[in-house]
C-alpha cells in the first residue's frame, strides 16, 4: 500500500452550479482527499518539515473552493488537483468532491465526482500541445538527467520533459521556433530548458552534438541519415535513444512526407542504430505527428552499451 495523507469530509461553502441561480448563493460542499507521498522521513524525524502539512492542504482547497465560481464540479476538482500537484510533493491524488444539498428532489444525501490522477497524467493533461503518446508510454525508460531534443521545433517535448524535472537541451535550425520554445519555458517558469540554433544538415560540416554528454536523446518526425553517428556519439554509456518517424508505407498511403527520402524503409531504423541495444521496436500505424490522425511510423527505444570495465 502507498503511504498516504488522508483528509475526510472537508466542508466549506462554494458557488458551484450550472444555473446563475444556483451559483448566486454559496452551498455546502465536501471534499475527501487521498494523497500518495513519502512519509518515512517524517516518521523517523518527528519533524513537520519532512512531511506534508495537511492543515495547509485543507486551507488551499478551501481557498480554491470559496474564491472562484464554477459551473461544474469537474472544473472545481481540476482546479484543486492542479494546485495539489503544483504546491505539494505528491505522486498521486484522489479527490472526491460533492454537493451536500443538491437541488434534486429525489437525492437524499449528496451528488459528486471522484477523480484519481497521477502526477505524470496531470503533466500530460496540462501540456499544450500534448507530447507524443510514444514518449509518454516510454517515459519509464528515460533516466533522469540531461536530455537532447533534436529538431525540437517549438518544444512540445522539451517543455514537457522539463516540467518533469529533466534538464533539456533543444536544438533546431528554426530560430523562430526556438524563440517560441524559450517563451514557453519562461511562461511556465521552467528553468531546465536551454536551446540553440543548429544546422543539422550542413552540407560540408560533420554535425557535432557533443561526446557522451546526454543521458537520453530523442527525435520525433525528423530524418537525416548522416546524423546518426552524431546521435549515438552524444549518448553517455547506458544512455537511451528514443526515435519515431514516418515509414515508406505512410508515403505510399498518404503521400506524406512528399519526398520518399524523408521516410524509413522497412527495418532501416534498426540498421541505422545497429550499435545500440534495442529495448523496444515497432513499425505500423500509430498516432500521427499532430496527435490526432493515424500515421505509419517506426518507433525505437535503444540503449548505448556501457563501457567495458577494466580487465583483471
Amino acid at each position: 500500500m502507498p503511504e498516504q495523507i488522508v483528509i475526510e469530509r472537508l466542508e466549506f461553502r462554494g458557488r458551484c452550479g450550472v444555473t446563475p441561480e444556483e451559483r448566486a448563493r454559496p452551498q455546502p460542499l465536501a471534499v475527501d482527499l487521498e494523497l500518495d507521498c513519502q512519509l518515512e522521513t517524517a516518521g523517523m524525524s518527528d519533524d513537520l518539515a519532512h512531511t506534508i502539512d495537511y492543515a495547509h492542504v485543507a486551507q488551499r482547497v478551501v481557498d480554491i473552493g470559496t474564491v472562484q465560481e464554477s459551473q461544474l464540479l469537474e472544473t472545481l476538482a481540476e482546479r484543486i488537483l492542479t494546485t495539489l500537484f503544483d504546491e505539494f510533493p505528491i505522486e498521486r491524488a484522489t479527490v472526491w468532491l460533492r454537493k451536500l444539498h443538491p437541488p434534486i428532489s429525489l437525492v437524499t444525501r449528496s451528488v459528486g465526482i471522484s477523480i484519481e490522477r497521477t502526477r505524470l497524467a496531470q503533466h500530460v493533461l496540462r501540456a499544450d500541445p500534448p507530447p507524443a503518446q510514444f514518449l509518454v508510454r516510454q517515459l519509464h525508460r528515460l533516466p533522469k538527467g540531461n536530455v537532447l531534443d533534436v529538431a525540437s521545433g517549438s518544444g512540445r517535448h522539451a517543455l514537457f520533459l522539463a516540467s518533469l524535472g529533466h534538464q533539456v537541451d533543444a536544438v533546431d535550425r528554426d530560430e523562430q521556433a526556438l524563440a517560441h520554445l524559450s517563451d514557453g519555458a519562461r511562461t511556465r517558469r521552467l528553468v531546465g530548458v536551454s536551446s540553440r540554433m543548429f544546422d543539422l544538415e550542413h552540407p560540408t560540416q560533420i554535425p557535432n552534438l557533443g561526446y557522451e554528454a546526454y543521458d537520453a536523446v530523442l527525435i520525433f518526425f525528423y530524418l537525416h541519415r548522416p546524423l546518426f553517428p552524431a546521435l549515438i556519439n552524444a549518448l553517455k554509456p547506458g544512455g537511451i535513444l528514443l526515435y519515431e518517424t514516418f515509414t515508406i508505407e505512410n508515403h505510399v498511403r498518404y503521400r506524406h512526407p512528399k519526398r520518399r527520402e524523408f521516410c524509413l524503409a522497412q527495418g532501416e531504423l534498426l540498421d541505422l542504430t545497429s550499435g545500440l541495444r534495442t529495448l523496444h521496436y515497432d513499425e505500423g500505424p500509430h498516432e500521427g505527428a499532430n496527435g490526432l490522425t493515424s500515421a505509419y511510423t517506426a518507433q525505437l527505444v535503444a540503449q548505448k552499451p556501457f563501457a567495458p570495465g577494466p580487465s583483471t
